[in-house]
């Protein structure tokens, strides 16, 4: 077994690395197959240990010849297989039929799935389609999965959950729920967003034995982040530093009944380690907040013109968390923006961009960290939320063009899209810190503050977006591992924030 690498690939990126390892390496394709078969028993087996019965789902494809490849090995080692087949064996590519010829010859029972037989006991294995799928899947197929999601059995997917789109991560039609998915050769990014955190279960991972040359051969489009690896871009703190060196943060917003999101915000940014924060709100949120938090300067402003005569001192600012669409809510936005101030902009602040004139493709855009969830990336880019789902990548994309500077679509898997040089293709990187503990209010107002925080300490919006997703990300962990996801609440992250920041 591999360790997990960082490289997240497209569905074509991983046959490339397939086509290196069999035509430039000379690793035959039956090989491969039985490597992965084999890890897939063995993960089953580590996982499941006496199964009354393993069924194994074979579709068509390379997906189904790594499926013949388990049962054929698990009738070897005396462990009660049966296959149900789809497609014509005919039809199989020579390494398929090779694979089936194994199971055959180990004494496999080998059927036609038909969507009356019933799977009451064991382990299912899902072989039906893999990464080949193209478009939603079929009628023969799609009861197969339904079958398989019916059943009530433990199931483990090969490669990929079938259904599932290894280069979106949305669910094409209908999906296996896997508990267990075995990956091969290289990670899908698909795995690690959309529909994928939820149907493929725990993740387990294998190169085959491949050579390093095959990866680098062929470049990951997406890059997973690590938090130990992203938490080096902040620096060790000289002895004689005084509050000056770390910045000074403005989180502006907390319109009426909303003051909460402000405080959030602020307490996060100071958490990770800004050396000031202030907070422009309504004025009847000033006393609590001073209560809640005395480190913070919060000011009191009803206009856009008592705002700005605050926006000379910080040197980085927050809009968004609790802004509401008010009169009031707009003349805050034009204000930030006009300041010309590097910012993170969230919440409300990215409705009002969506709804009107205001900044739309701003001039200092580069300097913006946008942080939508999928309704309000959805809103910017005026198209459905159903939509931003199905292709979070192209999403983040379309939103980067629009506005260029660093996108986090946040979400199951959060996504960072931004580009280092001005007519170069995005970069993607993944965070896959985080539970779904954190739906629940708050939790966006808090990332807003940490990412601010993170940028008044000198880095850039793409260091501190990356950095930020994963520190959020693992305090929420942190804090469902000490108490459960149920109930998690988005001031349970605040101490696990100042740990995490300092290693």
């Amino acid at each position: 077994m591999a360790t997990f690498p960082d490289g997240l690939y497209t569905a074509e990126q991983v046959r490339a690395l397939d086509r290196c390892a069999i035509e430039v390496h000379n690793i035959p394709g039956i090989t491969l197959m039985k490597r992965a078969g084999l890890f897939a028993l063995d993960t089953l087996l580590a996982r499941w240990p006496q199964p009354a019965l393993i069924t194994v789902f074979c579709g068509g494809g390379n997906n189904g010849g790594d499926g013949y490849i388990v049962a054929g090995a698990a009738a070897l080692r005396g462990l009660p297989v049966r296959v149900l087949s789809l497609g014509e064996a005919d039809k199989l590519s020579a390494d398929g039929q090779r694979a089936r010829a194994f199971a055959q010859a180990q004494g496999v029972d080998i059927t036609p799935f038909s969507d009356s037989m019933a799977l009451t006991q064991g382990v299912l294995v899902d072989a039906l389609l893999g990464i080949g799928v193209a478009g939603e899947v079929r009628d023969a197929t799609r009861a197969a999965i339904h079958a398989i999601n019916g059943s009530g059995l433990p199931t483990l997917a090969l490669d990929i959950p079938s259904g599932l789109c290894g280069d979106t991560g949305s669910e094409l039609g209908a999906a296996v729920h896997a508990q267990v998915t075995t990956c091969f050769i290289g990670l899908k990014r698909g795995l690690y967003t959309g529909r994928g955190p939820a149907l493929c279960g725990d993740l387990v991972f294998s190169d085959l034995g491949v050579p390093e040359a095959v990866y680098n051969a062929v470049h990951a489009g997406t890059v997973r982040l690590v938090l130990p690896r992203v938490r080096r871009v902040l620096p060790r703190r000289q002895r004689d530093a005084h509050k000056g060196h770390f910045g000074h943060v403005l989180v502006i917003g907390g319109d009426n009944g909303y003051g909460g999101a402000v405080a959030m915000a602020a307490e996060a940014a100071l958490r990770v380690g800004a050396g000031l924060v202030s907070v422009a709100t309504r004025p009847q949120h000033v006393p609590a907040l001073l209560a809640r938090r005395p480190e913070l300067m919060v000011n009191g402003v009803t206009s856009g013109q008592e705002l700005e005569p605050l926006l000379s001192g910080p040197t980085h600012l927050v809009i968004g968390p609790g802004l509401g669409r008010s009169p009031w809510s707009e003349q805050m936005v034009q204000q930030a923006l006009n300041s010309g101030l590097p910012m993170v902009v969230d919440a409300d602040a990215l409705n009002i961009l969506a709804a009107g004139p205001l900044g739309r493709g701003g001039t200092n855009a580069r300097d913006w960290v946008l942080t939508p969830h999928p309704g309000e990336a959805a809103r910017l880019l005026d198209i459905a939320t159903a939509r931003v789902q199905r292709d979070r990548f192209a999403a983040a994309q379309n939103l980067w063009q629009r506005y260029p500077g660093t996108v986090l679509l946040k979400g199951a898997g959060t996504l960072l899209c931004h580009g280092e040089t001005s007519g170069a293709q995005p970069l993607f990187e993944l965070c896959t810190q985080g539970n779904p503990g954190m739906a629940s209010g708050g939790m966006g107002d808090v990332l807003s503050g940490v990412i601010g925080g993170l940028m008044a300490q000198g880095l850039t919006p793409a260091d501190a977006a990356r950095l930020g997703a994963c520190v959020h990300g693992a305090a929420a962990d942190r804090a469902a591992a000490v108490g459960g996801e149920r109930g998690l609440l988005a001031t349970d992250l605040m101490a696990h924030l100042r740990r995490l920041v300092n290693g």
